[in-house]
């Protein structure tokens, strides 16, 4: 790798990863880049985290080991952010693993674009002793998918496009969105959210970047906020805030349950929009107030904003076949919550 001034700050939150811990700080010092610092940060763990931490920090002084004092995931993000140094800001989970040339792959494509862009890229899942399940396979397919084609601003109310660990920024760039700052949960899906929606230049690579272990245990398993993954409130936070054109005419797809929970929230900001379906037992019906139209009903509507809540893939595929004939543009005039 060519040599480069530029130093890397790892912000890692530790709790309770004893058993994983381990293999995390070897994918860690195993970097073929070599010119960053690991900012450990201790939440309070229960097991015997600490002492595997400082054991670490001993032999390597870019390790450096903090307590949290003030126990809390955000807390624990923005105290360990708050001691670092670098001019490039990473993150990183205690439980899971790094490739060996990650870091060198993320820093040599941000400095091809500079300040005011973030580089990203694919995941994988890994389980000890065990199948990881087809919902995180999809996942990574998918977030493969985006980084190939370029589509975070496109498909980023579909799910989170740009994975927690797995993000490059400079320091100025990560402080202008406000960081670690916002009591905002799931964080990492509100922190892509800022990332996209204040126009820096994202840009993906069509690589493996981060090793995410699947454990019963981990968080995004048994968190409360985790629990519906749907994350419809932020979503339709950021829809109205930052991407909806009040001149131009709502229109929701899908009346399943998604739809009718997604209703609710778009009613918390506009009292009217068309909500449309394919199910020909709904049309007809007054849900909220609003009386459902066919689906076929959006070729008379002109310049519209569509909501696509519909959870089906073979249906996702009909659909944007329809909006292809429309001349309608994903990320422009339609846009998958589902």
């Amino acid at each position: 790798m060519k040599e480069t001034n530029l130093k890397i700050s790892i912000i890692m939150p530790v709790k309770d990863t004893a058993l994983y811990l381990e293999d995390c700080l070897l994918s860690i010092l195993n970097q073929t880049f070599l010119n960053w610092e690991l900012l450990a940060v201790n939440d309070n763990s229960q097991d015997n985290s600490l002492e595997i931490l400082e054991a670490f920090r001993k032999k390597d002084k870019r390790i450096k080991v903090f307590n949290n004092p003030n126990p809390g995931l955000l807390k624990a993000l923005r105290f360990g952010y708050k001691n670092s140094s670098g001019q490039l800001i990473h993150r990183m989970d205690s439980d899971d693993k790094m490739p060996s040339n990650k870091l060198e792959l993320l820093v040599d494509e941000w400095e091809k674009y500079g300040k005011k862009s973030l580089i990203t890229g694919g995941t994988e899942y890994f389980k000890d002793g065990g199948e990881v399940g087809d919902g995180f396979k999809r996942y990574d397919k998918w977030l493969r998918n985006v980084a190939k084609n370029q589509t975070y601003k496109i498909e980023m109310y579909r799910e989170c496009v740009i994975p927690s660990n797995c993000w490059l920024v400079h320091r100025e760039d990560f402080d202008k969105i406000g960081g670690f700052e916002p009591d905002v949960f799931p964080e990492d899906y509100d922190l892509c959210f800022r990332f996209i929606t204040d126009e820096l230049k994202v840009v993906g690579l069509d690589k493996v970047l981060h090793h995410w272990r699947d454990r019963e245990d981990r968080i995004s398993r048994n968190w409360e906020v985790y629990r519906d993954n749907r994350f419809f409130e932020l979503k339709t936070l950021y829809f109205f805030n930052f991407t909806r054109d009040i001149s131009r005419p709502l229109v929701l797809w899908g009346a399943g349950k998604n739809g009718k929970d997604l209703a609710k929230l778009i009613l918390k900001y506009e009292n009217e929009f068309t909500w449309v379906s394919n199910n020909k037992n709904k049309i007809g019906k007054d849900i909220y107030g609003i009386i459902l139209d066919d689906d076929i009903s959006i070729k008379n509507i002109s310049n519209p904003q569509i909501i696509i809540v519909v959870a089906s893939p073979e249906d996702q595929i009909g659909i944007q076949l329809i909006l292809k004939e429309m001349n309608l543009k994903a990320g422009i005039d339609y846009w998958f919550f589902a």
